[in-house]
């Protein structure tokens, strides 16, 4: 199941936000936080990932720099399945080669 780059920076933002809070980051908090249901989260490997991982993070200075980086990191990979995907469904545009005539101009092969 493929999820929107809004959907992983939600979720990453709500962890954050809760760790922040001295909540504790739950899978039911975050359902809360982020209105997505708790099967969702847990079904979703790259949304699971990003809770897991807040769960377990330990409190420091370096976490909120770490966490962006995270969602950064995800938002990439889902940009760049997005393009995969449209490469995917676009056909090939053809070739356009220089015909060097008396009117030289473009033409597709």
């Amino acid at each position: 199941m493929n999820v929107s780059s809004h959907t992983v920076n939600t979720v990453e933002r709500a962890c954050t936000d809760l760790a922040r809070d001295g909540r504790p980051v739950t899978f039911t908090a975050i359902a809360t936080a982020t209105g997505l249901s708790r099967s969702t989260l847990y079904r979703n490997t790259a949304l699971r990932a990003i809770v897991e991982h807040h769960k377990h993070a330990p409190d420091g200075p370096l976490t909120a720099i770490t966490d962006e980086i995270a969602t950064l990191r995800a938002a990439v990979d889902t940009l760049a399945e997005r393009v995969r995907s449209h490469e995917e469904q676009t056909p090939p545009s053809p070739q356009l080669t220089w015909v060097n005539r008396p009117t030289a101009q473009w033409h597709a092969d």
